[in-house]
C-alpha cells in the first residue's frame, strides 16, 4: 500500500497513476527487477530529473529479442509512454505492478 500512496501523492495530468485493472500489465519479475535497478542506479548518478528510455535496461546487442519486445510492449502499447520519461516515474510504475 506504501507504493500506492507514493505514487498517488506524485499523480497528475502530465503523470497518471495507472491501476492494474486499467491496463494489461504482464512482466516478468527479472525483468520489473532489472528496470528498478537501473532507475535506482540512474537516480543516484544522475539525480531526480534523470529520464530514460526502455532501452536503457539492455545491452547494446539484441541478445534477448523477447525481454526487449516485453518492455517495448509494456511501454509503448501498455502504458502509452513517450520515447524518454523520468526514471522516477518508472520506477514508480514498476513498483505499483507488485509482485
Amino acid at each position: 500500500m506504501a507504493v500506492i500512496a507514493k505514487a498517488l501523492a506524485q499523480c497528475s495530468a502530465e503523470h497518471p497513476v495507472f491501476y492494474e485493472d486499467e491496463v494489461d500489465i504482464s512482466m516478468r519479475k527479472a525483468l520489473r527487477t532489472k528496470i528498478i535497478q537501473v532507475c535506482d542506479e540512474k537516480i543516484s548518478v544522475k539525480g531526480d530529473n534523470v529520464g530514460l528510455s526502455f532501452y536503457a535496461f539492455f545491452a547494446n546487442k539484441n541478445d534477448d529479442p523477447e525481454l526487449l519486445m516485453e518492455a517495448a510492449s509494456w511501454w509503448i502499447k501498455e502504458m502509452k509512454l513517450d520515447h524518454f520519461e523520468k526514471a522516477v516515474k518508472i520506477k514508480v510504475l514498476v513498483e505499483s505492478m507488485g509482485e
